[in-house]
């Protein structure tokens, strides 16, 4: 067509879905677009016989208009419909991928459900990170912390710098929030003898909830802010300028998630912590993002004083843990610093989640609410014996992670996960 019909009705989705959400108009007969629209007809639609058109069924419209000419029926592969044969869609993109990308350093971790990629510096990664993110798989790159300046990370120095301030303050165990000085939190954070006190005498596994994050983290920490920007992997994806980075390059008219950054703050286990029954105090609950998520683990604090686990007593609990072959060996070598343990599941294992700690919460004696959802409300941290039970019961598997420091875990939105 014409190079004015062409921009009319958009060369690209995104001028597609610009240009028909512009021009739609409450009460117009033809909404103004430069394509036919869809209207519903018959009794529902009223006397005038039809209605205002829907936007997905106009976008629909102009798609099929324009690639599918009238006079030309849809080519159809008749061998790939009537073969229904299952397919291992993972040793496919495996198999492809132990070929096309050998040039790439990395492995396949958790049932290789998670692709790790052991060289941050390659500029090829994205490459392999497109196929696998293409299945909505977890990713796991390392090494993040060597293109960091770690001291504007160290507990003292961000003390230092922001202790006036007030921040929410989560005490783990019985989630009470409290607002309360940062210097507080931070100063317990290596020195166990500082951290507060419970009713009962134990020390309170607390964690600073999301501070700073969004526009607050960039105004008050400018020189972070730059250090974690310039440090981020597969950058095509994850920077705010990357150009396959979708969020950031949506339409004026879209109402954006989120996208932080923010700053994830908690304590480490002590020895009283960690040996309560089957281990089920996370500092971060299970819960969904909305959108794709990338978690740099920036900093490991070593505590310090009474009641703190030894190195060796950190080792022994993680390797109670249901891990990958692969992650057992990096916990035996002295130069990697393991400091947070994940547990994630696909997001089209949330039904079946949810109906298991409705259940679980019934056995429990709990009231279950209608209007109440376990994994929206982060209201569960699934302990290591509701973990087996979900397998199971439900055949839910478990993705078992450990997080070693300058280690990015890149999550697909919709994916569950604990920490």
């Amino acid at each position: 067509p014409p190079a004015s019909q062409n921009n009319e009705q958009g060369s690209t989705l995104r001028d597609l879905l610009t240009t028909t959400a512009g021009k739609l108009r409450l009460g117009s007969t033809d909404a103004g677009i430069a394509f036919a629209p869809v209207y519903s007809t018959g009794a529902a639609s009223g006397k005038s016989g039809r209605t205002m058109p829907n936007i997905l069924d106009d976008i629909i419209a102009s798609v099929v208009e324009n690639k599918i000419p009238p006079n030309r029926a849809p080519k159809i592969n008749v061998k790939s419909e009537i073969k229904d044969e299952p397919k291992d869609d993972t040793k496919n993109v495996q198999d492809d991928c132990s070929k096309r990308y050998s040039d790439i350093q990395y492995s396949w971790i958790c049932d290789k459900h998670v692709l790790w990629l052991r060289d941050h510096k390659n500029s090829n990664n994205w490459k392999l990170f497109k196929e696998c993110w293409k299945q909505g798989r977890p990713v796991l790159v390392s090494g993040m912390h060597k293109k960091m300046n770690f001291s504007l990370w160290k507990a003292e120095s961000i003390s230092l710098d922001f202790g006036n301030q007030q921040a929410d303050i989560l005490n783990c165990k019985d989630s009470i929030i409290s607002n309360t000085n940062v210097k507080e939190f931070w100063d317990g954070f290596e020195d166990v003898s500082k951290r507060q006190k419970v009713k009962n005498g134990e020390t309170a596994l607390l964690k600073l909830k999301d501070w700073p994050s969004g526009e607050d983290f960039k105004a008050m920490m400018p020189a972070r802010y730059e250090d974690l920007l310039k440090s981020l992997p597969l950058p095509e994806y994850c920077s705010p300028e990357g150009k396959l980075n979708l969020a950031s390059h949506l339409p004026g008219f879209f109402v954006r998630p989120d996208l932080g950054p923010r700053l994830c703050s908690a304590y480490g286990e002590c020895a009283r912590v960690a040996a309560t029954k089957d281990h089920d105090i996370g500092t971060t609950n299970l819960h969904i993002e909305v959108s794709d998520v990338v978690n740099i683990l920036v900093y490991v604090g070593i505590a310090r004083g009474n009641g703190v686990l030894s190195k060796s007593g950190v080792l022994k609990k993680l390797e109670e843990e249901d891990l990958d072959d692969l992650l057992r060996k990096r916990l035996k070598d002295s130069s990697e610093l393991p400091g947070a343990l994940w547990h994630i599941y696909a997001g089209k294992d949330a039904d079946k989640i949810r109906e298991f700690l409705q259940k679980i919460a019934k056995e429990q004696g709990l009231e279950v609410l209608p209007e109440h959802d376990p994994i929206r409300d982060q209201s569960w941290y699934v302990n290591k014996k509701l973990r087996q039970r979900l397998l199971e019961e439900y055949g839910v598997k478990t993705c078992t992670v450990i997080q070693f420091l300058g280690d990015a875990i890149i999550l697909p939105a919709g994916a569950l996960h604990q920490v």
